[in-house]
């Protein structure tokens, strides 16, 4: 059985990714690793669903006992990514995305190089504004920090595999599964089938 491939799918806030991945993840070939993070539960969260929630002491000790792929803080709040939400289920040969910040990216980036990184861009900050005015849910002080985050992790987009365009859902899911399609039948991914075929000539 071939291995998982560890997706790293990251886009600022108002860019539509969870919908994306909601989309995504109807694929049963396809996990997505459920986050650890200090923050309290919102309204309807589930813990062991939408994030692990624990204490900043359980996060900590959990670091330093090499528990994370990544970690990062953002808005006051710790982050990561567990090794236990990857690897056993890349072993059984499902791709896992993790949906992480930039700045947990680039900590990838060191550690799993062979990792697929995939960033999703709005159309146009004007979009990003509409969509998190239209969330109802954050004050206007909320939403321009949010502005203020999304253009600094844009200027990250280039140090990414892949860079999505979601402006039409459907379009940008398709565009997802390209990219999959793609990665799949590069060189470095099809060395077993060639040394078979070598094998059985």
């Amino acid at each position: 059985m071939n291995k998982g491939r560890l997706i790293v799918f990251s886009a600022p806030s108002g860019c539509g990714k969870g919908t994306m991945l909601g989309e995504i993840m109807k694929d049963e070939r396809f996990r997505l690793s459920v986050s650890a993070t200090t923050r309290d539960p919102r309204p309807g969260e589930i813990d062991g669903v939408n994030y692990h929630f624990i204490t900043r002491e359980e996060f900590e000790k959990r670091i330093e006992n090499g528990e994370f792929l990544e970690h990062a803080e953002y808005c006051g709040n710790l982050y990561g990514s567990l090794v236990n939400e990857a690897d056993p289920y890349l072993e059984q040969g499902l791709n896992v995305v993790l949906e992480i910040e930039v700045q947990g990216a680039m900590q990838i980036r060191e550690k799993r190089p062979d990792a697929l990184f995939v960033f999703i861009a709005p159309p146009s900050m004007a979009e990003i504004r509409r969509r998190l005015l239209k969330r109802g849910t954050e004050t206007p002080e909320v939403i321009e920090q949010r502005i203020a985050q999304a253009t600094m992790e844009l200027g990250y987009a280039q140090d990414y595999d892949y860079i999505i365009v979601n402006d039409a859902l459907e379009d940008a899911v398709a565009d997802f599964f390209t990219v999959i399609r793609a990665e799949q039948v590069r060189a470095p991914f099809m060395s077993d089938h060639i040394e078979e075929v070598i094998k059985n000539a």
